[in-house]
């Protein structure tokens, strides 16, 4: 049985009036206990002659069960509810982001060098020299969060503006975590030539462009036209940012069974973007055996019904044992079995066929394609996507370093090597003496990954010959 546990997430403060006599906290605190909500917080707002107003700050599992635990409450005797704040409504309030600027504005001259009439010089310096925009914008810092709104988490296409707050957090994750402005755009068109143009049209102003979610097969395509028509980073972290963090993952779980990724078996549960690209990642990690599976099986060349393009090209270079059936089938004596597809993909009866020592990666969220809770006495290592189990395996651990390292070094492009850099660098971010089962990934909050990161990726820009400049020491500002 698949649990989900309560979530920040999923909070709200709900403000109550209680009678004003022992007992009436022990009671509300038990109805939203016997709701399965989780007291985060309680706060005194106010007593009154015959009441005490509280805000209480509870957590529920999704908003049914949210509205569950509210009407629980309501129904107590001496209870009164005034009113229920959603923290994470709350936080999203104004949106999540602002432009602030690096130079005070107090006096006429600074006015006059902000602007008129001093920025004309600089504008015709870079006119005249227009690799000095790197030293003279904000381009050398700056990362375009695109999308179209088409596969937003596991919302599906649900358009532009309800993409905004999401493209907003990724902003926020891009400066908290890389020290990078990112800005969201969000494009009113899911036709691929007209994204290709817009994009094509802002470059000027970025160092770098963040595609997020963009519906496969078409983010495949956007992709690769930008990459040969810019001069700059394109990254599609939804395929690239996965694989790297994937794969992070699975050499440090590899190296707590004692096995070589040459001689690993895996099967890999959906082949869409993120799936093919992590097929592709572990390829050239030196992965030998993969299968991939959609909802009707193994992928292999002639199969009945036919295969898109992508999912044709996929069979051509995977599945070299033949595999066929369901995705259960296929398990049979692999090692690794890596989810991105949804809930019930899999099943115990699967895992108890793999082989010794199986490595389960069930990266559904929020309920994963089977739940840890059913295979903990099976499973060697189990990572999942979610905070509130042990190795979660997240994107924040690969993009902010894989861009910082890019624009550090004023990369035209990311490069295999880069984005294998990029993992090597976050495996190793854990030491030998601390890697364990339940610690092969490390927290998206250790503050030395990105850094750790943005160095592998500069060096490897520089070795493969996409680097505008090299790495400076730290410290070291170049004005010119």
């Amino acid at each position: 049985m698949t649990v989900v546990h309560p979530s920040a997430s999923f909070s709200a403060t709900i403000r109550v009036h209680l009678d004003n006599h022992p007992g009436a906290f022990a009671r509300l605190a038990a109805a939203i206990g016997a709701a399965g909500g989780l007291l985060d917080a309680i706060d005194l707002v106010r007593v009154e002659r015959a009441k005490k107003v509280r805000d209480v700050t509870v957590q529920a599992t999704d908003a049914a069960h949210m509205h569950q635990i509210v009407e629980a409450v309501r129904a107590l005797e001496g209870v009164e509810v005034e009113h229920v704040s959603d923290q994470t409504f709350l936080l999203h309030l104004g949106g999540k982001l602002r432009v602030e600027p690096k130079t005070p504005l107090t006096t006429r001259d600074q006015l006059s060098m902000v602007y008129t009439p001093g920025v004309a010089r600089v504008s015709i310096e870079i006119a005249e020299h227009p690799e000095k925009v790197w030293n003279l914008t904000v381009k050398q810092n700056a990362v375009a969060v695109v999308s179209d709104g088409t596969a937003v988490l596991g919302l599906g296409n649900i358009g532009p503006e309800a993409a905004m707050p999401v493209m907003e957090g990724k902003a926020v994750l891009f400066k908290e975590f890389g020290g990078i402005d990112a800005w969201p755009i969000c494009l009113a068109t899911q036709d691929t030539d007209e994204i290709v143009a817009a994009v094509e049209a802002i470059a000027p102003g970025f160092g770098g462009i963040n595609l997020e979610d963009i519906s496969a097969p078409r983010c495949f395509e956007v992709e690769e036209r930008l990459r040969e028509s810019l001069d700059i980073p394109v990254f599609h972290d939804d395929q690239h940012g996965t694989a790297v963090v994937v794969l992070a993952a699975l050499l440090n779980a590899l190296k707590v069974v004692d096995k070589p990724i040459e001689r690993i078996a895996v099967v890999i549960s959906g082949v869409g973007a993120a799936g093919m690209a992590t097929t592709k990642m572990l390829l050239a990690a030196g992965v030998r055996d993969i299968v991939g599976c959609d909802r009707h099986g193994a992928l292999y060349s002639g199969r009945p019904g036919g295969l898109s393009a992508s999912k044709a090209e996929y069979a051509s270079v995977t599945n070299t044992r033949g595999a066929r059936g369901s995705c259960d089938a296929a398990l049979a004596g692999a090692d690794v079995f890596i989810g991105l597809s949804g809930p019930g993909a899999i099943s115990r009866a699967g895992v108890e066929s793999m082989a010794s020592d199986p490595i389960v990666f069930a990266m559904a969220n929020p309920t994963p394609e089977i739940a840890p809770e059913e295979i903990e006495d099976l499973a060697a290592v189990m990572a999942t996507g979610r905070s509130d189990y042990p190795n979660q395996i997240n994107n924040v651990l690969a993009f902010p370093g894989i861009f910082r390292g890019a624009l550090d070094v004023r990369a035209r492009t990311i490069t295999r090597n880069m984005e294998l850099g990029a993992a090597e660098a976050i495996a190793a971010s854990i030491d030998a003496e601390h890697l364990a089962a339940d610690y092969i990934v490390p927290s998206v909050f250790n503050r030395e990954v990105a850094p750790a990161v943005a160095a592998a990726v500069a060096k490897a820009a520089e070795r493969d010959g996409v680097a505008r400049r090299q790495t400076r020491p730290a410290g070291i500002r170049v004005l010119s």
